[in-house]
C-alpha cells in the first residue's frame, strides 16, 4: 500500500488531487477510497454527478487492479455503471475488488455508498495490464 499511497498522495495538479480523493486502505484483493462530496460535485438537480461517481469506481478498481498485478499498469477496456440511488453532499466510500484475473485482464468490480450505508451505484470493469509501473514513475514535467 505504501507505494500506492505515494503514488496517490502529494501529487499536485492531478485528477485524484482535483476531486480531493483520499486513500483508506489497499490491499491486492481490495482498494478502499473515500470523497468529501461538496457542491462543487454536484449538478443541477443538487446530488453528486454521475461522472463523479464513476470516476471514483473507475479509479478504485484501477488501483486495486493494479496492486493486484505488482503495481504493473492498468488501463480500463471496459466499464459498466449501474446508478441506484441519488448521492447528496457529505462523505462517499468506495471499495474495489477484484473478481478475476487471465493473461493480461483483469476484471473488478466496485460499489459507492453514503455516511449512512445506502448504495449508490456499482460498477464492473476490465482492465488490460500495459507495463512495469515503476517505468511511469519518471514524470514528462520532471
Amino acid at each position: 500500500m505504501d507505494i500506492l499511497r505515494s503514488l496517490v498522495e502529494g501529487e499536485v495538479n492531478t485528477f485524484w488531487e482535483y476531486l480531493g480523493c483520499e486513500l483508506i486502505e489497499a490491499d491486492a484483493k481490495e482498494v478502499h477510497i473515500a470523497l468529501q462530496a461538496g457542491p462543487q460535485h454536484t449538478n443541477v438537480v443538487g446530488i453528486v454527478h454521475g461522472g463523479v461517481l464513476t470516476t471514483l469506481m473507475d479509479q478504485a478498481m484501477g488501483m486495486v487492479s493494479m496492486v493486484s498485478r505488482n503495481m504493473e499498469l492498468c488501463v480500463t477496456t471496459n466499464l459498466n455503471v449501474h446508478f441506484l440511488s441519488a448521492m447528496k453532499q457529505g462523505r462517499l466510500e468506495v471499495k474495489a475488488r477484484i473478481l478475476h484475473q487471465g493473461g493480461r485482464t483483469i476484471t473488478t468490480e466496485a460499489e459507492v455508498k453514503d455516511s449512512e450505508g445506502t448504495l449508490g451505484c456499482m460498477a464492473t470493469a476490465t482492465f488490460r495490464v500495459l507495463r512495469k509501473q515503476t517505468d511511469h514513475l519518471i514524470r514528462p514535467d520532471a
